[in-house]
């Protein structure tokens, strides 16, 4: 007998970086050519687990039941903590391709509010 799959959600987080990442990643820098140092570098994610565990996974390094990394470098390197208040008013949403989009366009707001944000 097979069991019903469960449905999956996904949320979008935000997790704050230290600044040092725009002087220290040419990437982030050049993905960031609005930001003017006043405001904060943040990492933008979704996930189908808590903003809480995924951070930690993160932090941690921790890889994929295949060996994987899957763990952002810059959260391993800079990461400092979850920002709720520039998430916590998204809605959780049931597809990988919802959340995608969500991620992005979250990404992309952040930006013209003069942050400095890196997503992948």
């Amino acid at each position: 007998m097979e069991l019903p799959r469960t449905k999956v959600a996904y949320q979008i987080y935000v997790i704050e970086l230290s600044k040092k990442v725009f002087t220290e990643n040419s990437k982030f820098r050049l993905a960031n050519p609005q930001y003017n140092g006043v405001l904060e570098c943040l990492y933008v994610g979704m996930s189908s687990k808590s903003p809480n565990d995924r951070f930690d996974q993160h932090v941690n390094g921790v890889k994929s039941k295949k060996g994987f990394d899957i763990s952002s470098s810059l959260v391993k390197k800079y990461g400092k903590y979850l920002r709720p208040s520039l998430y916590q008013h998204l809605p959780t949403v049931s597809s990988k391709k919802a959340a995608l989009i969500l991620e992005q366009k979250l990404a992309a707001d952040l930006k013209r509010s003069r942050y400095a944000v890196w997503s992948n």
